[in-house]
């Protein structure tokens, strides 16, 4: 460690003494300067400052290191890992290196992992097994590991103990110091680790190289203090931190002003922005209304929780303009008591009570949702409450999965005692009915207009463009290719159950939209 890294004290790094690719048991050591996930040390928060720091520069020293140089970053998991990818390749370009993709091209390639469910975990693994010939090929390769997984004590000490093609860890607070990481990468023979158990500070101006110039996320906060019992997010993103909302605005202003069409703010807990501010009183809602000022055509944020969502923000959504009318409200089960066990700290009856404030407010709101089957102890009766809600609610469509037990979390301590084959039949049953309610969602949609923010060529046909609507709904039709980019009228010839196909509206046909 520099001296800096000795004082501020918040990172790991272990500097072993025998070459990496030994079989060396490194658990042992490994455990003495590693912070567990602890959900007894994580509720301690609030105790600890975070640093709020305004100017991000690449060390001077640092400046051309991947002159010649090309990188290579393979993304898994939610947008916060898509925005996390975003950064770590505007650090790249500022080093030197230049992007590729194909990892047989690259002299470093990072895996951005996510740990929300067993099976991304073993698509990493999977893939680190894979890239393990290409590391024999380029001795010179760096491979790195980052993300999520990272804060997982129990993965990097599998990583240590099996995966010794790896060069580097680190972890989702410190993606600011990759110009370190990778400079020690090339300078030791040994595996380098550096990860922070104190959250990361909020760190303003960090480049980014975005994907494309359409759609764009901005993350306002990081972290999450909800700890549900299921969730490993707490702990490998940390707590709750909101970036001050003059930075927000600022970056939203210059995405408009370089002509990108939506902005999707992002957070863990995206409706709980602002509630860590000591200053002044300053939340969702009144960020969301700064949004409505912008003249930037559509503006989305995810994800929230029902627990957050409060009167002013709906009262906000209401106001409409280019704040659109799709709210994904995750809500994981229909029970009270699954939620009760799952401390989701809400309800049945409450949820269905904001889902009632909502679309009282909005009356086309489209709601979208998150659910879990098979949760230990999930009686029949209960996925039948999950069920029955659905209904009620009519969400248009749902990410729906089995339960997956993550080491370091409450649930993973519960007895699994509902067996795979009733899980299994429990989701095919509750995707029947996602899938029913989506279809007549789209019936609607048959011979009415539309307005399709056209994202460029389908990936099934280059001959078809495709595109969104304000409410999540996939278009498909036949255009130009200068529509790419554009909000264009199409009119719907085919409303299937998951998409639309249509035809484009010509500029000057009067049309009315839907």
């Amino acid at each position: 460690m520099n001296e800096n890294q000795r004082l501020e004290g918040q990172q790991v790094q272990t500097e072993n003494s025998s070459d990496k690719k030994s079989s060396k048991d490194y658990s042992k050591y490994f455990e003495t300067v590693y912070t567990a996930p602890s959900l007894k040390d994580a509720k301690k928060r609030g105790k600890e400052e975070v640093k709020y720091h305004k100017d991000f520069d690449i060390p001077e020293e640092f400046l051309g290191m991947g002159e010649g140089r090309k990188f290579y970053i393979r993304t898994y998991g939610c947008q916060m890992n898509e925005h996390d990818t975003e950064v770590m390749a505007g650090i790249f370009l500022g080093l030197g290196y230049e992007p590729t993709d194909s990892v047989e091209d690259a002299n470093v390639i990072l895996l951005n992992t996510c740990a929300i469910r067993e099976n991304a975990e073993n698509k990493v693994f999977g893939e680190l097994g894979h890239l393990k010939h290409l590391k024999r090929e380029k001795p010179d390769l760096l491979l790195g590991v980052c993300g999520c997984m990272s804060q997982e004590e129990s993965v990097v000490n599998k990583i240590l103990k099996t995966y010794n093609q790896v060069d580097m860890i680190f972890g989702t607070h410190n993606i600011h110091r990759l110009p370190n990481i990778l400079q020690e990468a090339y300078m030791s023979k040994e595996m380098v680790v550096e990860v922070w158990s104190k959250e990361g500070d909020v760190i303003e101006n960090l480049p980014k190289v975005r994907r494309g110039n359409i759609k764009a996320w901005v993350n306002i906060m990081y972290g999450c203090d909800k700890f549900c019992t299921y969730c490993i997010v707490p702990y490998t993103r940390g707590k709750e931190r909101s970036r001050r909302p003059e930075d927000i605005i600022q970056e939203v202003r210059q995405l408009a002003a370089h002509g990108y069409q939506e902005i999707t703010l992002l957070g863990q807990n995206v409706n709980a922005y602002g509630k860590d501010f000591t200053d002044f009183e300053y939340g969702l809602g009144d960020l969301m209304d700064e949004m409505r000022k912008i003249d930037i055509p559509r503006v989305r944020f995810t994800t929230s929780h029902p627990r957050d969502f409060d009167d002013h923000l709906i009262e906000v959504l209401a106001k409409g303009g280019n704040l659109m009318d799709h709210i994904h409200l995750p809500v994981q089960s229909g029970s009270t008591d699954v939620l009760k066990i799952m401390a989701r700290k809400y309800t049945r009856e409450q949820y269905l009570e904001l889902v009632r404030k909502i679309k009282a407010a909005i009356p086309n709101v489209t709601l979208t949702t998150d659910i879990i089957v098979g949760y230990p102890n999930e009686t029949d009766e209960q996925f039948e409450e999950t069920l029955s809600l659905v209904r009620e609610v009519g969400y248009e469509s749902a990410y729906t999965f089995i339960y997956s037990p993550r080491e370091g979390t409450p649930a993973a301590k519960m007895q699994d005692n509902v067996p795979m084959e009733v899980k299994k039949e429990r989701l095919q049953r509750l995707n029947a009915l996602v899938n029913e309610q989506s279809a007549q969602s789209m019936k609607k949609y048959q011979d009415q207009i539309v307005e399709v923010l056209v994202e460029g060529e389908s990936k099934n046909n280059p001959d078809v463009l495709a595109g969104y609507t304000s409410k999540m709904k996939l278009v498909n039709f036949v255009g130009p290719k200068s529509a790419i980019g554009k909000i264009v009228k199409v009119k719907i010839t085919n409303a299937k159950t998951w998409s639309l196909n249509g035809e484009m509206v010509e500029e000057n046909e009067p049309v009315e939209v839907k």
